[in-house]
């Protein structure tokens, strides 16, 4: 379990880096033009998301997100008692995370963002966001194709940056962890409530999709139709 709620600070830790750090590159780069910013946060985000879940996956499942955890024990696959340990490991790993991408890029270690983003817009798309998350995640898990996760997050999390108004935080952690630092990716902490009960909202109605169409983990269409098939031939 210490090995587990390590890899899962850690994990946390860089995926913050991740996306405040190429948040802020972003904005240093690419002055003047938001959408060239949000598409190099984008890609950064995508392929680092990849990297890290690659890393740190075999150890503690690479979950870096409380929504993700929860559901992994709602689904019977991690106990609550195990859940409440990595929750704080991935909240703390994300304010680490901002720090440490504020420090390298020079700027105050600490500092609390002002960027408004509470709306109704941003919560349906954070609903949304979160929603589709778990449904990527779990649908590969529960039909036996757990190993291509890595590849289907990255991809789902950089294609999320742009078709949802909220920019895809779709994590209670990393909301939290993108109050501290006052940049590109940032969110005040007045909005994060609303960013974290859509999120919460999103993991819910994810579950309760999951369990419909993927009752039996383990089963995927074709452990069901080709026998069948065979059967009738």
């Amino acid at each position: 379990m210490t090995r587990r709620l390590a890899a899962e600070f850690l994990g946390s830790m860089l995926l913050a880096a991740l996306v405040i750090g190429s948040g802020i590159a972003a904005q240093r780069l690419s002055p003047g033009d938001v959408g060239v910013q949000l598409l190099e946060n984008a890609a950064a985000t995508a392929v680092g998301l990849y990297a890290i879940i690659l890393i740190f996956g075999p150890i503690s499942g690479a979950h870096f997100n409380p929504v993700v955890s929860l559901a992994d024990a709602a689904f019977g696959e991690l106990t609550w008692r195990e859940a409440a340990g990595y929750v704080p490991a991935q909240v703390i790993g994300c304010v680490s995370g901002a720090v440490l991408a504020n420090v390298m890029f020079e700027a105050p270690a600490v500092s609390i963002s002002t960027t408004e983003r509470a709306t109704v817009a941003h919560g349906v798309s954070e609903v949304v966001a979160t929603a589709g998350l778990l449904l990527v995640i779990f649908s590969l898990v529960r039909s036996g194709r757990g190993e291509r996760a890595p590849a289907a997050v990255g991809a789902y999390i950089g294609a999320a940056y742009f078709f949802t108004s909220s920019t895809s935080f779709a994590n209670p952690a990393i909301t939290i962890g993108r109050m501290f630092s006052d940049t590109f990716a940032g969110i005040a902490p007045s909005s994060a409530p609303a960013f974290i009960a859509a999120q919460l909202v999103g993991g819910v109605l994810a579950i309760a999709v999951l369990r419909a169409l993927y009752p039996n983990p383990g089963t995927n269409a074709e452990d069901v139709v080709l026998p069948q098939l065979k059967e009738q031939s």
